[in-house]
């Protein structure tokens, strides 16, 4: 009989795939970053998942895909936005959730959602990338360092440089200019930070904030932006090692409740 469920997260940067057991725990996971089609990048996610659960794609009852290219995961046997899927996984990961701030590469997230995760509000910045993950990918194109030394960077800045552009691709050119000036990296970085924090909070108090707040996203893993936004909110942010995966691990949620209900009818139908 079929065992396993699962999710996978086509974002405009990175594929994320997660494996469930019946029980709903994570026993497989993947990351791959779109470097060809995202119909490839979808499909090339779910094997390495399914390889690092040690699970054959015959056991696998059910796929759900979501995310920005959500229809390339052609394998799927259902799609599910991830407004739903991020605010599900959120819930599942922290029950106490009651708001959702998901920061991806093209776009952020802020979802205000109920005790059982179903979504209550929700707004999106997808019209300008001044508030997401590629407004940090300008940032370390600009200082030639990896997104990940970026965060523990900024954290050392003692003066902050105000970041005055709303524009992705003008913020390149500001950062440039104010080391050309001579500003510290570690000031300008904080800047890029400190501007970015601001417009998600703002969106999220759209919303409205509620405790508790879970933080998701692969720019979750960025230690400055977590304080920041703490300073922010004024309260603490929950951020799980599985942070980045929350799209993928609602979008195998709902698989599990699709296989259980196909296996429900089965029966009745005996």
């Amino acid at each position: 009989m079929k065992s396993y469920v699962a999710g996978v997260d086509v974002g405009s940067t990175q594929t994320k795939a997660v494996i469930l057991d019946e029980s709903g725990a994570i026993v497989g996971r993947a990351l791959a970053d779109m470097e060809t089609s995202m119909t490839t990048v979808a499909q090339d996610a779910f094997r390495a998942a399914l390889a690092d659960a040690k699970v054959a794609e015959a056991e696998v009852a059910y796929v759900v895909g979501t995310g920005y290219g959500r229809y390339n995961v052609s394998f799927g046997r259902e799609q599910v936005t991830e407004i739903s899927c991020h605010a599900r996984g959120a819930v599942t990961l922290f029950p106490f959730t009651r708001t959702v701030i998901d920061i991806g590469g093209q776009d952020t997230k802020a979802i205000r959602v109920g005790p059982d995760g179903k979504v209550l509000n929700f707004t999106m910045n997808d019209k300008c990338a001044a508030g997401t993950g590629r407004f940090l990918g300008a940032a370390s194109f600009a200082l030639e360092m990896p997104l990940s030394g970026l965060g523990p960077l900024a954290l050392q800045a003692t003066n902050p440089v105000r970041i005055t552009t709303t524009c992705t691709v003008f913020a390149e050119s500001e950062i440039i200019s104010h080391l050309a000036r001579g500003m510290l990296p570690e000031d300008v970085l904080m800047g890029v930070h400190q501007a970015i924090a601001s417009r998600c909070v703002s969106l999220a108090r759209r919303v409205g904030v509620e405790s508790e707040v879970t933080f998701t996203g692969g720019v979750s893993r960025n230690v400055a932006m977590v304080q920041l936004l703490e300073q922010e909110i004024g309260m603490r942010v929950n951020v799980s090692e599985d942070a980045h995966f929350c799209g993928a691990l609602g979008a195998a949620l709902f698989a599990r409740d699709r296989a259980f209900a196909a296996r429900q009818e089965t029966a009745v139908a005996a």
